[in-house]
């Protein structure tokens, strides 16, 4: 099950290190890839399909990104899965993140294919979040939005999901 929005922003702060931009401080990037292949992996068979996959992400707060392909999911576009480095957290976007706001994504985005990725996602201990309220304005305290103009402040989906 997703966290709900009060969870999800709890979590949030809670893993916001100073310092922190790309990984926590307890990264341990084999285990973090290894459990990503199994996510692929279960995701390949789950949807009987060959999911397009960026495992080669660099400069990034996110471990990598699994593209399952609209054909296999029943959804009006592609359903994209963002894995972060931290905290397990995942968000489940149909189409790219940011295509569809929340009325669309309701509309388009079955919930029965939702439910095959949450139920993959938590077989490994993920925790899905929604991406829409990940668009705010990041107010964290990592220091993270020093990298960014102030005419272009960064979100929250930029903290955690997107390159630096």
């Amino acid at each position: 099950m997703p966290l709900d929005e009060q969870q999800t922003w709890a979590l949030l702060r809670e893993l916001d290190e100073p310092g922190h931009w790309e990984v926590p401080h307890d990264f341990d990037g084999p285990a973090a890839r290894a459990r990503f292949e199994q996510l692929i992996e279960r995701l390949e068979r789950r949807f009987g399909c060959s999911c397009e996959v960026d495992r080669h992400v660099q400069d990034a707060s996110h471990l990598g990104r699994i593209v399952i392909p609209a054909s296999a999911t029943a959804a009006r576009d592609q359903v994209t899965v963002t894995v972060s480095n931290f905290g397990g957290l995942v968000a489940v976007t149909l189409g790219n993140p940011g295509s569809y706001d929340e009325d669309e994504e309701r509309e388009f985005f079955p919930a029965p294919a939702r439910r095959r990725v949450e139920d993959e996602l938590e077989a490994l201990g993920y925790l899905p979040v929604s991406e829409h309220p990940l668009w705010t304005k990041y107010t964290g305290i990592s220091g993270f939005d020093a990298l960014y103009p102030p005419d272009r402040p960064p979100s929250w989906w930029d903290r955690f999901f997107d390159y630096l």
